[in-house]
């Protein structure tokens, strides 16, 4: 029998429900195979293309279709076995089985009654999915207005038919695309059928808008903590202004409030956050305790800039005790600093106030108020010279050291000669560093001296030349670079123990240091140079442009003794000498060899080829597969850090067991000490409908209060914990979780050497 259709005017439905913009992962796209709606080619908007096998014309104004109608309209397409629509009264009654479809979901129904003049209809005995994110459900009466669902006696998930893990039974669920949230009332969570429990209200998001809410908490245990439970709630005050309040229960330890404001203006984003606890059962002799951070970027206009960055302890061993989410549990001190930047065409300037609060048994540094400092950015040209005038005016304090107060005012007018060609390049450099000091406080048994004057003369002469031949070494049809590069720089001996150590600090002396102009930080100590650097770099790329290989090696020659490095040694804030010796004729190498996309390997070494000891050394092996699988193993190697030699082995791993099970762990031990100082261990568990986390840790606990060298390494303290996290998706808080994060969670994270991609 032929098809009749019609076509009719009347105002279109709409059903503008809810669609997640997240993306779907690929485990779960298996349960969304319903193909995306698309409305009828060539409709008119405000009409309805009507098909039936037959149709009765009632009156002027009214028709019954019946036989396998479908009626579509430039919002919806809807299938039932008879429809009768009154024009008059803008009335639309189906009977089914019933398929309902729009752009957000598709809804199997028995009945449907509709108001065609405001928008609104009804469906009995519902059972819907949504086609563009996880949802799916049942509800005895679904309702459909202009911005919202309404569904009655209704439930709700994400997971997928065959396998309904969890579901949400309720006598109201509303689902409000212009709020962006949902709803439930009388709600009851239901695992595998079984009741678990009963909320009275709650809401969770169907899109990208924000809403304030409690975010999915996490549970965990430790010798350190006992029980630790987080239950975060997130507060939507603004739409630039937001904030999250988490209390944070430790049972060895107590209860914790941990806050975090955000903000977000035309000129201004950061965050300040605040983390106390009022009593500490574990410290007796401690009372409150307290964390504050105060972050911010700030755009003024189009040459002013400013940045402040902030945090503040109430102890020293605050972060090793408590942890933290804005500072590292190995960190040893605190930055607190202030900047205000003008960028001019020709001229930069910083206004910067510095303070730095050091942890443990150490003695504190300097702050600075304020570091005024200026460089050239755009240099004067003169006879093919580029001439520049850097120079910057410094105020130091510490009521703590001999030199308790201290001026800075350095001048560094520079002259220089650059040429560049493809094949090669030169470098000339002529410097005078001026610098003028008014030094304050306790001068006895010292060679500290009230007033100093500097000044010193500075040469650097670089250049490299650029090689490049074919090879098939590696790979055919490959390219080879090589570039030599050689430095002379000259920098006249001078004594300057009668100056302090106010910001002044030894750099690393790798392959890169190599060809520095200066040894140390700042300016505080300027080494005496007159020596060559020698150095080479080779690479070797594929046809892909792709580095598969590269060795740069490089040794510093010295011409007199005096220019070779002291054997005195920088003492971080102490504005004063130790005898502890230091390594010259230095000799680096670094290297990189990818001979399969899946194999890294990264290694670099410090020599003193005097003494003829290693000074640092280190080595990373990485797999990369497909999948995220990851294996690192690394060795490091350093003769001398704060006194002690350190020589630590790592091994971590990432290896997905299947679709929805993933591994991770990660290893390291100290062979000098011959003893385990981490172990981090973990398991993910990730479907469509649901996320499950749990991991086990074993690291050594550190005291700041006590010395490294004090500490007995047979009287070491580890501690021990398990945490969990789990999440039903579709209800808030993260939709999925990456198993590589929970690396970072250890002392020692996990890192990939500069030369790897994701």
């Amino acid at each position: 029998m032929n098809k009749l259709w019609g076509l009719l005017l009347f105002p279109g439905l709409c059903h503008t429900t809810t669609a997640n913009a997240e993306a779907t992962p690929a485990l779960c796209k298996a349960s969304l195979s319903t193909p995306v709606w698309q409305p009828l080619n060539g409709l008119a908007a405000n009409t309805m293309d009507i098909q039936a096998d037959h149709v009765e014309v009632l009156g002027v104004q009214s028709a019954e279709f019946t036989g396998d109608v479908q009626i579509n309209s430039p919002s919806m397409t809807l299938l039932a076995q008879s429809a009768l629509i009154d024009q008059v009264q803008g009335l639309l009654d189906a009977r089914g089985p019933i398929v309902f479809q729009d752009q957000q979901s598709i809804i199997s129904s028995s009945g449907l009654n509709a108001n065609l003049t405001n928008n609104d209809l009804n469906l009995l005995g519902a059972q819907y999915q949504l086609t563009q994110q996880q949802g799916r459900g049942k509800a005895e009466k679904l309702s459909i207005g202009s911005s919202e669902l309404n569904l009655f006696n209704a439930s709700y998930t994400t997971c997928p038919a065959e396998n309904e893990t969890w579901s949400i039974s309720a006598s109201r669920i509303r689902l409000s695309q212009e709020e962006g949230w949902g709803e439930t009332y009388d709600a009851v969570l239901k695992i595998y059928d079984t009741p678990i429990l009963y909320l009275p209200y709650f809401t969770y998001p169907i899109n990208d808008q924000r809403k304030s809410g409690f975010l999915a908490p996490s549970i965990g245990s430790s010798d350190r903590f006992g029980l630790e439970t987080k239950t975060p709630y997130y507060w939507n005050i603004a739409h630039n202004y937001d904030a999250t309040i988490t209390p944070r229960y430790m049972s060895n330890i107590g209860l914790q409030l941990q806050t975090e404001f955000r903000y977000l203006t035309e000129q201004h984003q950061g965050l300040v956050a605040l983390e106390y606890l009022n009593k500490d059962d574990s410290e007796r002799l401690l009372d409150e305790r307290y964390l504050f951070h105060w972050q911010q970027s700030s755009q003024l206009n189009e040459q002013w800039r400013a940045s402040i960055d902030v945090t503040n302890i109430s102890d020293d061993n605050y972060l090793t005790d408590l942890g933290s989410d804005y500072a590292n549990k190995t960190d040893t001190q605190l930055y607190r600093t202030g900047l205000l930047s003008y960028m001019g065409e020709r001229w930069q300037t910083d206004i910067k106030v510095q303070n730095f609060e050091v942890l443990g048994d150490h003695l504190s540094s300097y702050s600075a108020y304020p570091q005024i400092s200026f460089s050239q950015t755009n240099p004067f040209v003169w006879q093919g010279l580029n001439l520049t005038l850097n120079g910057e005016l410094s105020h130091f304090k510490n009521t703590e050291l001999a030199l308790n107060e201290a001026t800075r005012l350095h001048i560094e007018p520079k002259a220089q000669y650059l040429f560049q060609d493809y094949a090669w390049s030169f470098l000339s450099e002529l410097s005078l560093l001026q610098t003028n000091y008014q030094q304050k406080g306790d001068f006895t048994d010292t060679s500290f001296e009230e007033s100093v004057s500097r000044t010193l003369p500075k040469l650097r002469l670089y250049s490299q030349i650029n090689f490049e031949r074919e090879t098939d070494w590696l790979v055919e049809n490959g390219l080879q670079t090589l570039t030599p590069q050689l430095q002379y720089l000259y920098v006249p001996n001078k004594a300057q123990d009668n100056i302090g150590l106010y910001d002044t600090t030894k750099l690393q002396d790798d392959f890169f240091g190599l060809f520095r102009d200066q040894r140390y930080s700042s300016v505080d100590r300027i080494a005496s140079a007159n020596q060559f650097t020698l150095g080479a770099t080779t690479r070797v790329f594929s046809q892909q442009n792709e580095e598969l290989f590269n060795l740069s090696v490089g040794q510093i020659f010295y011409l007199s003794d005096e220019a070779k490095p002291s054997e005195q040694k920088l003492t971080a804030s102490a504005a004063t000498l130790s005898t502890q010796s230091t390594y010259n004729a230095l000799f680096a190498a670094e290297a990189m060899l990818h001979w399969h996309r899946r194999w890294y390997l990264s290694t670099g070494v410090q020599y003193d080829n005097e003494g003829k000891q290693i000074i640092q050394s280190h080595i990373t092996l990485d797999y990369k597969g497909d999948d995220k699988q990851l294996v690192q193993v690394n060795h490091r190697f350093s003769n001398d850090v704060s006194g002690n030699r350190i020589e630590q082995m790592g091994l971590f791993t990432s290896m997905p067991i299947n679709q929805n099970w993933h591994f991770i762990a990660s290893f390291h031990r100290d062979l000098e000490t011959g003893r385990s100082v981490e172990l981090l261990t973990g398991l993910q568990y990730q479907s469509c409908c649901w996320a499950f986390q749990v991991t086990g840790h074993r690291q050594i606990e550190t005291d700041l209060n006590q010395s490294i060298t004090g500490i007995d390494q047979d009287g070491a303290v580890f501690d021990s914990g398990i945490r969990f996290n789990f999440v039903f998706k579709g209800l808030g808080g993260k939709s999925s979780y990456d198993a590589q994060k929970l690396l970072q969670q250890g002392i020692f994270n996990y890192r990939r050497p500069y030369f790897l991609n994701n």
